[in-house]
């Protein structure tokens, strides 16, 4: 951890497996080892969950549990971040079941987080960047643009810096616990994807500032993989199975009818799904499961549906 004139910073790992890979699980909780004090694994109705539990108890450091169906993840970080919160963390850092966190990742997202707080920033969050796991390109940070999410990147000649973003993604993200009890934690009703989305536009809207720590580097997966394509730019987008897409497109919907997200984002999210639509229905994969479940996610989002798809469906 940083060295400051303040006690050491507690920080909680939360780590949601969902049929992990107990090899790549393992690589996890080694690379977390001396990076936090607490890891906590909730499982979220894994087939595997018996092997998960026995592979944490070989952690003195980490803690497991567990519920035998898949509650969303929206449920699986809140209860990671409820636990944490009671057990005095200052401060809890979200990971997914494969993201491997570099040597020193934490320490350096704890330091950028105290020093903005000395500065007197009102501090959401600080965010880790990462290197895609398929294909090794570097991630960036997101601002929001009146028509765009304007990519903001470290630069080599500036080591130790931090970067202004307007939200993170959740994975690599310590959020801290002053932002937790102030603005609440994740919105279960949209069950997987927007979660972060929808915290950090509730953060901004608020006045709490997040960042991006360029020192802070980690190893992700965006989806299942990923593809190059040209959208007046060359830009890799993360492919998931058809399914996802339905909560990508349902929760904007949702979004776009709140109060607190802002005009840039919603212009800047429905150009971006309108590019996806094109791409993912006319040129990638299953297609036709795509583009239903896009439509399908559209339809219900309109009627403001929330929760897990499995409840819109016909019986």
């Amino acid at each position: 951890m940083a060295d400051t004139s303040n006690p050491p910073t507690m920080v909680f790992a939360v780590v949601i497996t969902y049929q992990p890979n107990l090899e790549a699980l393992g690589t996890v909780l080694e690379r977390l080892v001396g990076q936090v004090d607490t890891v906590l694994i909730i499982d979220n109705g894994s087939d595997n969950a018996q092997a998960v539990a026995q592979l944490v108890e070989q952690h003195a450091f980490a803690r497991f549990s567990g519920v035998p169906q898949n509650r969303g993840l929206g449920w699986a970080h809140n209860e990671g971040l409820r636990t944490a919160l009671a057990h005095s963390a200052d401060a809890v850092l979200l990971l997914d079941q494969d993201s491997l966190p570099r040597p020193g990742m934490v320490a350096a997202l704890v330091h950028a987080l105290d020093e903005q707080r000395r500065a007197g920033v009102r501090v959401a969050a600080v965010g880790a960047r990462y290197l895609g796991t398929d294909r090794g390109h570097p991630s960036y940070f997101v601002r929001f643009d009146r028509l765009r999410f304007r990519r903001c990147f470290c630069r080599a000649d500036q080591p130790g810096s931090t970067v202004p973003a307007d939200m993170l993604i959740s994975s690599g993200a310590l959020f801290s616990r002053d932002a937790l009890e102030a603005l609440g934690l994740m919105d279960e009703a949209l069950f997987i994807d927007h979660l972060d989305t929808e915290w950090f536009l509730r953060a901004g809207a608020a006045g709490w500032r997040s960042f991006g720590v360029c020192d802070a580097v980690m190893d992700h997966g965006l989806g299942e993989r990923t593809v190059r394509v040209w959208l007046g730019r060359w830009r890799y987008l993360p492919v998931h199975q058809p399914f996802r897409y339905y909560y990508v497109y349902r929760n904007s919907m949702l979004l776009w009818r709140r109060s607190y997200p802002s005009r840039r984002w919603k212009h800047a999210d429905m150009l971006r799904l309108a590019k996806m639509f094109v791409v993912f229905s006319l040129f990638t994969g299953q297609r036709l499961g795509n583009l239903g479940m896009m439509v399908r996610g559209i339809r219900d989002g309109l009627k403001g549906r929330t929760g897990p798809l499995e409840a819109h469906l016909p019986r």
